[in-house]
């Protein structure tokens, strides 16, 4: 991608983008921080695209891009950045009124052409205040040029076909109509590092991605029981990593066998408190490895009553055994609104797959629901859980995952 300083490239042959930064524009006397990561986001996504150009000014970023890369793309890849609130893709020309007015009556023509436009209103803002017109005396100039030079165009103030924003700057006036929706949240990187518990399924995805929107940069660690799950089951949860890394760069995945865990569970406790047992050395296990990565807190997929293990009483259980912050963005979702944002972040094909997890291993026929903390480690003294922990920790494997 070039660079902010390079001028070769004549602003007529590129599509301009204005990226609006959302929360990142409340951030006071941190805002230039939080800008500049934006920028290093956007930047970091398109450096694959040649002729691609990136500025921040006066609180807004602006994307310049070589007009044979189709704007639907930028837009998309845009959108994929935590802290962009909205695009729109944007026309300019020199911040004179009769520029202005050329240009606002070429692109209304154009939607004509395009859409069959009927009605339409001006809204217009200067953020140049030593510009001589207010911003309503440019709408309604704006507004009379465009009824003269479009003889099909009515103004409709209520409900218009398309509103035209001009926006006058001191070193360019830019127009558009869409305001195209990001995800808005924080930009990367600003708010910590966590680390995922990351299993196969619908919900820890999810809630990856949703500390992400928040600022915060992920590792994670995934658990399997081999030989009694698949290689392939292993696969999918790259697969789903690989989605994941779209949004959040790339990051590493710590993979650790639990079956030595599971079987001495089996062996010594009661069966039906085996699902909590596992949850805990889970549990203390990935707390060991944010420790040794540089995590500041766990991140789990868990909603407050969906299974067994996620039961208030059983909550309570598993975070006894954690000294750092445990974080739950799902804990008050119903499972029909994380569906919804898997379809969003197109995790959900890829964790229906049939394939088993280390959870369905030495199920117990009667879970737990009601588990008590005492009771539970009565149990766990029969084994020796410091080194069942650290037997697991020495043994991981690191994945480093791409974006697909």
């Amino acid at each position: 991608m070039t660079e902010v300083n390079n001028t070769a490239m004549q602003e007529e042959e590129r599509n301009v983008f204005i990226v609006r930064c959302g929360e990142a524009a409340l951030k006071g006397q941190n805002k230039p921080y939080f800008e500049k990561m934006l920028v290093e986001r956007i930047k970091r996504l398109l450096h694959k695209y040649e002729g691609v150009e990136v500025r921040r000014r006066e609180g807004l970023v602006f994307v310049y891009a070589d007009k044979k890369i189709a704007k639907d793309e930028i837009i998309h890849q845009i959108g994929k950045v935590f802290g962009v609130a909205s695009i729109s893709p944007a026309v300019t020309c020199e911040p004179t009124m009769e520029a202005v007015y050329a240009t606002a009556v070429d692109y209304m023509k154009q939607l004509i052409e395009e859409r069959g436009i009927k009605t339409f209103k001006v809204e217009a803002k200067r953020a140049d205040k030593s510009f001589p017109v207010t911003s309503p005396e440019i709408a309604r100039r704006v507004g009379a040029a465009v009824l003269k030079g479009c003889k099909v165009l009515k103004v409709d103030v209520h409900d218009p076909d398309v509103v035209l924003f001009v926006d006058m700057r001191s070193d360019k006036a830019y127009l558009y109509q869409q305001k195209i929706k990001g995800f808005g949240g924080l930009p990367l990187g600003t708010n910590g590092k966590g680390l995922v518990l990351l299993s196969g399924g619908i919900d820890s995805p999810v809630a990856a991605f949703m500390m992400a929107k928040r600022g915060m940069a992920i590792e994670a660690v995934h658990f399997h029981s081999y030989p009694y799950t698949s290689e392939r089951a292993q696969q999918k949860v790259e697969e789903l990593a690989s989605i994941l890394a779209i949004y959040c760069s790339r990051f590493k995945m710590h993979v650790i066998n639990l079956l030595p865990i599971q079987e001495q569970i089996v062996m010594h406790c009661r069966e039906e408190e085996t699902t909590i047992m596992v949850r805990r050395f889970m549990m203390r296990i990935a707390q060991a490895v944010a420790k040794e990565k540089g995590c500041d807190m766990l991140i789990t997929g868990e909603s407050l009553g969906q299974v067994a293990s996620q039961t208030s009483d059983a909550l309570v259980c598993t975070d006894a055994v954690c000294d750092i912050p445990v974080m739950r963005p799902l804990i008050a979702m119903d499972k029909v609104d994380i569906m919804d944002i898997a379809r969003d972040i197109d995790t959900y094909e890829t964790s229906i797959q049939p394939y088993e997890d280390c959870c369905t291993v030495f199920l117990p026929k009667h879970p737990l629901t009601r588990p008590k903390l005492k009771r539970i480690e009565e149990s766990e003294s029969k084994l020796d859980v410091d080194a069942l922990v650290k037997a697991a920790v020495e043994s991981l494997e690191t994945i480093e995952i791409f974006p697909r």
